[in-house]
């Protein structure tokens, strides 16, 4: 009875999560229209229009635009990893600004607003998120004992390469947001309690973690 009890409430938390991750892409895609700035009012107007039909459509319609349903998994994940670190405010906010900052980015590259040099450091980008995700299913799965000061490192790198990418179109918020989001994943004491060998609980969730990276990487998209 106990079982069927638990099963049925972290359905409930994974579905409550879920829905709040589509709600806030929502949100997120018809707010702060003037944080994107642009050189042709045309373009301008056609990226509002854009935001506004975004803003029409269903939750799990703008959800399905902007994140995959593995990658949404992750990000599930990682909210009950920091919920459970921090507290649901702190977890809340991690997943918003997150959230957020993909809309943002997905908005301008589907525009074709990036120049030539920040499409190069995007490239980057995805070369050293890469190799950050394989360090962390190498610390996983391999070696308890690897330097997490590493991961630290290379979320520092993939951190400053997102400030350099969207540092000529987006304000402020948008920086302090991604300072956020890096800061708190690659905080050590973070990673020393997500990756708790100790830990039954923590250890189910980054399985899961895991696993979707796993698809992600086989797939392509990682």
């Amino acid at each position: 009875m106990s079982s069927k009890t638990n099963n049925k409430e972290e359905s409930s938390q994974t579905t409550s999560v879920s829905q709040q991750l589509a709600r806030q892409l929502e949100a997120a895609a018809e707010s702060d229209e003037e944080e994107i700035s642009v050189n042709a009012s045309a373009l301008s107007l056609g990226i509002r229009a854009q935001k506004k039909l975004l803003s029409k459509l269903s939750s799990k319609s703008v959800a399905k635009i902007f994140i995959d349903e593995t990658s949404g998994r992750i990000l599930d994940n990682l909210h009950k990893l920091a919920r459970n670190y921090s507290g649901k405010k702190d977890a809340d906010k991690l997943l918003k600004s997150i959230i957020k900052t993909i809309v943002k980015m997905g908005i301008l590259y589907k525009n074709d607003l990036f120049t030539e040099h920040e499409l190069k450091l995007i490239d980057e980008f995805r070369n050293r998120f890469h190799s950050l995700a394989k360090s962390i299913i190498t610390l996983y799965e391999v070696d308890f004992k690897f330097d997490r000061s590493v991961l630290t490192r290379m979320c520092q790198e993939c951190q400053e390469l997102t400030h350099k990418i969207i540092s000529k179109h987006l304000t402020q918020k948008s920086h302090t947001r991604i300072d956020y989001v890096f800061n708190y994943v690659s905080n050590i004491e973070f990673l020393e309690y997500s990756f708790n060998p100790n830990s039954t609980i923590n250890r189910a969730i980054i399985k899961e973690i895991i696993a979707d990276m796993h698809t992600l990487m086989d797939s392509g998209f990682l």
